[in-house]
């Protein structure tokens, strides 16, 4: 099936992000959200990001403007009926994610693939929400989305040899490198990435060191580009929590309990960049 119109549910940072390379690709993107001010904020991100690759000659004004020209913005999913792929990047919320499954399922076409972006939530518990198992998959993007060069994609038990082609050759149009992963809780990425964040905030809660030195500690020792706490920051401490409550269900496993200063800081409000405070204060 050839994909010419792409839909995306959601204008946060990774809907955003998922919209703008689609678009770069070609496709003309319907982006959607429940209300106006959050497409509209999810455009000027967008706008932003590319008026800087203007500003450093990466791309000409009139590429940035066909960009932006191609992106439809929608507060209705029943615009997902002219979709021929659609991805929903709602928040972390598996009762969330069902209910847009429902609706989309409702909305497009049989032959239409649904996918989801979840960092954690398996794909055949997704697709038991819909009557077309076969072409729901897991398209698992990075963040920031423009940047980041991996897409997990994830097959549930039912997912088609022809709809993980489709996803897989996606991938690949946005200039991206897929890698499989299998359905179970936190997929690969968030199942190797989570606990190492929340042992590293068991640390923090310990006192085994200070928010700095244990950043330092994985930088400069383990040669990763951000430390586990500024990453947690950045990935937004909610989503951190929902990931490793995901994770300890599904596995019923003590050692992906979510550290208990993980959750007062959600509880607080202390999300992390979004919010200004996290593991660190921004301004």
């Amino acid at each position: 099936m050839e994909i010419k119109t792409f839909g995306v549910i959601g204008s946060g940072l990774m809907g955003a992000g998922i919209a703008q390379v689609a678009s770069m690709s070609g496709l003309r993107v319907i982006m959607n959200d429940i209300k106006e001010e959050f497409v509209e904020r999810g455009i000027a991100n967008i706008t932003n990001i590319l008026s800087k690759s203007v500003d450093r000659g990466k791309m000409t004004p009139d590429q940035k403007d066909a960009i932006i020209g191609r992106i439809q913005p929608s507060i209705s999913l029943k615009d997902m009926a002219s979709a021929d792929f659609v991805v929903e990047a709602a928040s972390e919320n598996e009762h969330v994610k069902f209910g847009i499954f429902r609706e989309l399922d409702g909305v497009c076409a049989p032959e239409v693939i649904l996918a989801s972006n979840t960092s954690s939530i398996p794909i055949g518990r997704i697709a038991g929400s819909t009557k077309r198992s076969d072409r729901v998959i897991g398209m698992h993007f990075m963040n920031p989305v423009p940047v980041m060069q991996l897409v997990e994609i994830i097959r549930g038990i039912a997912t088609s040899d022809e709809t993980f082609r489709t996803t897989r050759d996606l991938a690949v149009m946005f200039k991206k490198t897929p890698a499989l992963a299998g359905d179970y809780p936190g997929f690969l990425a968030n199942r190797i990435l989570m606990p190492m964040i929340n042992e590293a905030v068991f640390s923090l809660y310990h006192g085994v060191g200070t928010r700095e030195d244990i950043d330092t500690v994985m930088r400069l020792g383990m040669n990763h580009p951000m430390g586990p706490l500024a990453l947690a920051d950045l990935i937004g401490l909610d989503t951190c929590l929902a990931i490793m409550e995901t994770l300890y269900a599904g596995f019923s496993d003590s050692k992906y309990r979510p550290c208990p200063l993980l959750r007062r800081y959600v509880e607080a409000g202390w999300l992390g960049r979004k919010s200004g405070r996290g593991f660190y204060e921004y301004k």
